[in-house]
């Protein structure tokens, strides 16, 4: 059921609207005395979710007893990201999910089924996991809160993806990331119905119908006539249609077809967002089907500390590195250590150019900052954040082509979280 919708590609909704589309959702619901909020973590900031938990907390009350950021495999929220993204609501009301050891297999997804919507890329049955909380808390209602945009693991993310990734466990994150993987992230981004969607869907049908779970879903991009975010809709349900709406929108926002290949692409990497490659290899995935064959993608990224926020996924990212399908496939089919960590095999695909263009990191010079060895040991190429920062000033840069001083041709992103960009005959339809 869709109990509100708004959006347009030239909607600019205030707090205000915000406010009034989720309460008009909340009326609607009955005998609601218990409370669980899933809203993403601080690197998803730009959604807006924070403002709607915070917004929850205001109408439910003391009703609202739990509130567990979707870290999937991320790290914790520190307490200044915490006030920050939730503003006045309590900070005792923060539950820290551990995606290795808090979760509970809720179902299993056919290994014929999987094997079916992917085309035969894989062959494994999928673990529906969740974290206990969702099934111990005895809630009325939990409000699954986040943002619909291109996504590099399953097409378009959000909606159940915050379920049983973000609450999920260690099996079925590195299973779902490997099956997105093997199937082509080309045939994935920006594509709401795909192979990783379907094994979601099944396992949402299938597995976790009784829980009462709303999908409270934000669509926001980045308008380049003025530099601002702008929220473009609000889809608020407990069923596809909510996703559907949204991702629809989130195609016409955030999804810049162009015309022509990119020579040189250059992407900002916000400090107080980005410390990980984990996290700043989206600057690769969103662009990789943008950037022409022999063109060179420059990573502006000053609080760059280390590989993977999880410990075990960054000494793996180290061992094996950003390589390519075949490398990265070999090794897995070799070392049992790659082949239990799925997610990080499927990590070290999707960070690779594929051998197609150069891609340059510029991690800051502080003595926490990843060292020119480390980044070429897992092979990118090295640049220095000073001069990059002096040949491509991002606070005179505009988003989209900018042409320098000297001629050149630059292509800026000021968050490649927020979009995806791809040469039209690149893209697969």
């Amino acid at each position: 059921m869709l109990y509100y919708e708004t959006g347009s590609i030239s909607h600019d909704l205030t707090a205000a609207d915000l406010r009034a589309g989720l309460y008009a959702a909340f009326s609607q619901l009955k005998n609601i005395n218990k409370v669980l909020a899933l809203p993403p973590d601080y690197t998803r900031f730009p959604s807006r979710a924070g403002e709607l938990t915070e917004m929850t907390w205001q109408y439910f009350g003391e009703r609202l007893t739990d509130v567990m950021p979707a870290l999937g495999t991320h790290s914790p929220m520190s307490a200044v990201q915490i006030e920050h993204m939730f503003n006045t609501m309590p900070a005792s009301l923060i539950r820290e999910h551990d995606w290795r050891h808090d979760v509970v297999t809720v179902g299993e997804v056919p290994a014929d089924y999987v094997r079916e919507v992917s085309g035969g890329k894989v062959d494994f049955p999928w673990p529906a996991q969740v974290n206990r909380l969702l099934l111990d808390g005895g809630f009325d209602l939990i409000l699954s809160i986040g943002q619909v945009v291109p996504h590099e693991v399953v097409g378009m993310a959000n909606y159940n993806k915050n379920i049983f990734v973000g609450t999920g466990g260690a099996d079925g994150i590195n299973k779902s990331h490997f099956i997105g993987a093997a199937y082509g992230m080309e045939r994935m981004m920006g594509h709401a119905d795909t192979p990783v969607r379907k094994v979601f869907n099944y396992a949402s049908e299938h597995f976790i119908r009784h829980l009462p779970i709303v999908y409270v879903q934000t669509v926001v991009g980045l308008d380049t006539t003025d530099g601002r975010l702008k929220t473009r809709g609000l889809f608020i349900g407990d069923d596809f249609s909510v996703f559907d709406k949204a991702a629809s929108l989130s195609l016409q926002v955030n999804f810049e077809m162009l015309d022509m290949p990119l020579q040189k692409v250059v992407v900002w990497l916000d400090p107080s967002e980005f410390k990980s490659t984990w996290l700043g290899n989206k600057s690769v995935y969103r662009t990789r089907m943008a950037i022409a064959d022999g063109g060179e993608l420059i990573v502006l990224a000053p609080a760059l500390r280390e590989f993977g926020e999880d410990r075990e996924i960054d000494r793996l990212i180290r061992k094996y590195g950003y390589f390519g399908t075949p490398a990265t496939l070999k090794a897995v089919a070799d070392n049992d250590e790659l082949r239990n960590n799925l997610s990080a095999a499927a990590h070290l695909i999707h960070g690779s150019s594929e051998g197609r263009f150069r891609i340059t990191y510029c991690p800051g010079q502080d003595a926490d900052n990843l060292t020119r060895t480390e980044i070429e040991s897992v092979g990118f190429n090295y640049g220095s954040l000073p001069e990059m920062l002096a040949k491509y000033p991002p606070d005179k840069l505009k988003d989209g082509m900018n042409i320098m001083p000297d001629g050149e041709q630059v292509f800026y992103i000021s968050n490649p979280a927020l979009g995806l960009w791809a040469y039209k005959e690149r893209f697969m339809s």
